[in-house]
């Protein structure tokens, strides 16, 4: 065998393992953001200017201009939180389609579970209260029994007056 080739798997491997470490050219990207990728964080802010609606439906030359400014941080490499802060830093909270954690704002997360829950349980105690009778709506024969009963002794008694008399 020549030296060649016993080094031959060596070297091999070798430039497979450079080959790996070595930088990988990268595919060049489009630098301009999709209308996708701007309404989905348009989708997330409201038009500071039209009440209530999201920055991306909004028509007006304003929430255009505010979706070009979207599509310029995105192309300098913003994230979307970085551009949903610049924006709060800009208009305030209303902006945002949810409000922040904070404050409260936490009321928007804890009253609609805990009026479901209280919902819930109304019904539950309604429910039992239909399903079993109380005393005065027992059965009819018991209401007969008990008003024929309260009635002799009435009768009773009336008798017995009148024959007092």
């Amino acid at each position: 065998m020549r030296p060649f080739e016993r080094q031959s798997p060596i070297i091999f491997l070798g430039i497979i393992l450079l080959s790996l470490g070595l930088p990988h050219v990268a595919t060049a990207q489009d630098p301009t953001p999709s209308d996708d990728e701007v309404n989905a964080i348009a989708k997330q802010l409201y038009c500071p200017v039209c009440e209530n609606v999201p920055l991306d439906a909004c028509g007006t030359q304003a929430c255009i201009q505010w979706r070009g400014i979207i599509r310029d941080k995105l192309a300098e490499g913003w994230t979307e939180d970085e551009i949903k802060q610049y924006f709060v830093d800009q208009y305030g909270d209303r902006v945002l389609a949810e409000p922040p954690r904070r404050g409260l704002n936490w009321l928007a997360y804890i009253v609609p579970p805990a009026a479901f829950l209280a919902g819930v349980y109304l019904l539950y105690k309604g429910f039992q209260t239909w399903k079993t009778p109380s005393a005065d709506h027992a059965s009819p024969q018991e209401s007969v029994s008990k008003t024929t009963a309260a009635d002799d002794k009435y009768i009773s008694r009336l008798e017995e007056e009148l024959r007092n008399r």
